[in-house]
């Protein structure tokens, strides 16, 4: 910031000084008083620029978080906190990639000025607004002095997000723990009896079965553990057709990971170069703002894999992708998972139909609209 000489005042430097000398060597008077006419218009431009504006900008966003289409304004209030009137001035305001050009008219000392201005919200992204700039120069526009005066401030777009309900109740059922195939000494779920062995905890001798066979049994128990639902969404640019199914495939997986959030389940959301953050649904959908996809993202191919490597203690993995993979490339995608995993594959392809097919612990669904998904998931626990 500070002060910025335009392309025309530069070649209207070049051109006074060219004049001037040419017009004194060759004894050329008009030409030497063009050359100071000119010098003399520079002079008066950068007068008009000395001194430095004292202004008190605030932008202020009505909302930092908005839905997709939800109306989103800001104010730009400007006060002139000068002894002396202020001259009028231009204040830019970037807006995502466009910039607001507002006019500040002369101000009184302590005169204020405010302007409102509306953020385009028709698609998921995280727009910045700002810094709010203030340009003054000449008329000509050959001298400009352009001074910061606030910081930029982000606007997150959220994805639309649809209520579940009671759709995956079931699939995600974590009431009382889900049972595994590991023995321990002490649990809720009991499994057997086994004879008594040294430093096994007395508190679990069976008392009855010890009278009736003549030696120390215990209880063993089956493990219990928590459903930790891990969700994978796959970036890479060849899993989609189309861009609008990245933002159906982002608001499948932000719908089913805010549920179960709501539901205060464990939940692992799998993005991007990492894992979004799930302590409250507005965290998980600011990063959700910040998703796009790349040659280099990963495809429903690897995300299997990517589960087991970055959740290994999943207990039900979805694993979510445009509509380009075939069913052999979410087969292979989910074949890296587990055994003990439930694993379903969700495919975003506009315009298709709902269609759900269970392959033992493997489900493949098929929806077109994100207003399908309850529909499917009541399929898949079905």
């Amino acid at each position: 910031m500070g002060l910025r000489v335009a392309p025309l005042g530069w070649g209207t430097a070049v051109v006074a000084v060219f004049a001037t000398a040419a017009g004194r060597v060759l004894g050329w008077g008009e030409l030497a008083a063009l050359g100071v006419a000119l010098l003399a218009v520079l002079v008066v431009a950068l007068l008009m620029t000395v001194g430095r504006t004292r202004y008190r900008v605030v932008l202020d966003l009505a909302d930092h978080r908005v839905r997709i289409g939800q109306r989103a304004v800001g104010r730009v209030d400007v006060r002139n906190a000068a002894r002396r009137r202020s001259l009028p001035s231009q204040v830019d305001l970037p807006v995502g990639e466009r910039v607001v050009e507002l006019s500040v008219p002369s101000l009184p000392p302590g005169g204020t000025h405010d302007d409102l201005f509306a953020v385009p919200t028709e698609r998921r992204a995280v727009i910045v607004v700002g810094p709010v700039v203030s340009r003054r120069g000449d008329p000509f526009g050959l001298l400009q002095r352009r001074l910061r005066w606030t910081e930029p401030a982000e606007l997150f777009v959220h994805p639309e997000v649809i209520g579940l309900g009671g759709a995956n109740a079931g699939l995600l059922r974590d009431l009382e723990g889900q049972a595994t195939r590991d023995l321990s000494d002490s649990d809720l779920n009991f499994h057997a009896l086994r004879d008594y062995v040294a430093g096994d905890d007395r508190r679990y001798i069976h008392w009855r079965t010890t009278a009736r066979r003549g030696r120390l049994m215990v209880k063993q128990f089956e493990d219990t553990r928590r459903t930790l639902t891990s969700i994978a969404l796959a970036t890479a640019v060849g899993d989609y057709a189309h861009p609008d199914e990245l933002e159906l495939a982002v608001s499948v997986a932000a719908s089913i990971a805010v549920q179960a959030i709501r539901d205060e389940r464990d939940v692992e959301v799998l993005a991007g170069a990492g894992h979004l953050r799930t302590a409250t649904p507005p965290l998980l959908l600011d990063d959700c703002s910040r998703l796009s996809w790349s040659p280099t993202g990963p495809g429903v191919v690897l995300l299997g894999r990517r589960v087991v490597r970055e959740t290994p203690d999943a207990s039900v993995a979805f694993l979510v992708t445009g509509g380009a993979p075939t069913d052999a490339d979410l087969r292979l995608g989910a074949r890296a998972l587990p055994a003990g995993t439930r694993a379903v594959v969700l495919r975003c392809a506009l315009g298709e139909d709902v269609a759900v097919r269970t392959q033992g612990s493997l489900t493949l669904g098929t929806l077109g609209r994100l207003d399908d998904l309850p529909r499917a998931l009541r399929r898949v626990v079905g």
